[in-house]
């Protein structure tokens, strides 16, 4: 007898009974950047449909998130003035600082990530304290504890170490607990890689390294093993959720975090990966949202419970759509 799997994709309304794997509008986190001023709506080349948003903007962003079913931002942010420390990144005024608690304030129930580097805040552009022409780990460790504490303080449901420093997770923590902020959360960039889909978001948030480059952190795409050994690491060191990024040159990655730890695994579909269809929907290449959708159900299907996309408005709004017939 003939095998028929092809009854099983006859009708619609068969394949929407029989599917394995669906994506849906709260599996999404917004990123998205902010910056000094008022009324400030910038657009960012490299990202068609991405700006750099002032406070004000970005509390009116956050609702609009929000009604759209999303349940959470991550916040990048741009500051006045740079320096070798990144002092910036963890003042009681910074620019993420007060944005957390505009956002906590017009939307409460939103949950609030914040990335919590130094690239963005450095004159020299690295995730690190330089010490002697090397991004210091240990030093670091002390400063991103410092952002932590600060982004918690301002109301921060969970803050994001996206640094790849050796002990950042465990420092954090510790700081966090020491300090009486035991419900905040780590999101950890676990399984970072070195990657040139990161040029937009380095041109979104003027977080380009101004020499070197960050191999001798962020790890070497040729590597798995290592990848699983430091998802673990990050599990035993008090991490909450566990991410890859970024995401499709990762699938393979994710899948295999997804097996080894017992916690949701998040991953960052990036700026570079979302320039991509945008450039192409535009020359009239491909269908945009059908590739953005199908992108993003990879994503998922390799295991993603979460997803960091700048797509998230127009794929919420693509689902919202379709429930609606």
């Amino acid at each position: 007898m003939m095998k028929r799997p092809r009854r099983l994709r006859r009708t619609p309304a068969i394949r929407r009974m029989v599917r394995e794997t669906s994506v849906s509008v709260d599996d999404f986190i917004y990123p998205v950047f902010v910056k000094h001023g008022k009324g400030e709506k910038e657009p960012i080349p490299s990202m068609a449909g991405q700006y750099r948003l002032s406070v004000d903007e970005l509390t009116k962003e956050s609702a609009t998130v929000w009604s759209l079913g999303i349940p959470g931002v991550i916040l990048f942010g741009l500051p006045k003035k740079k320096d070798e420390l990144g002092s910036e990144a963890y003042a009681q005024d910074g620019i993420v600082q007060q944005a957390v608690t505009a956002i906590k304030d017009k939307v409460p129930e939103m949950a609030v990530f914040t990335d919590v580097c130094l690239c963005q805040y450095t004159d020299h552009g690295h995730c690190g304290i330089i010490r002697n022409g090397y991004v210091d780990n240990d030093t670091t460790l002390e400063i991103l504890s410092r952002v932590a504490l600060s982004h918690a303080r301002a109301g921060a449901d969970f803050v994001a170490p996206s640094d790849m420093m050796d002990g950042r997770v465990r420092a954090i923590r510790d700081t966090l607990e020491r300090e009486g902020f035991k419900e905040t959360g780590i999101l950890a960039y676990a399984v970072k890689y070195v990657s040139s889909f990161y040029g937009p978001f380095r041109d979104a948030a003027d977080s380009a390294p101004q020499f070197g480059d960050r191999a001798s952190y962020q790890m070497d795409p040729a590597n798995v093993r290592e990848a699983v050994r430091e998802a673990l690491i990050d599990v035993e060191e008090g991490a909450d959720i566990i991410m890859i990024k970024p995401a499709l040159p990762c699938l393979d990655i994710i899948h295999q975090v997804h097996t080894c730890v017992d916690l949701p695994v998040a991953a960052y579909n990036v700026s570079g990966e979302y320039a991509m269809v945008k450039a192409a929907d535009q020359r009239g290449w491909v269908e945009g949202e059908k590739v953005m959708m199908e992108m993003l159900l990879s994503i998922k299907r390799a295991g993603a419970d979460v997803i960091l996309t700048y797509f998230a408005k127009e794929a919420a709004r693509v689902l919202i759509e379709h429930a609606g017939k």
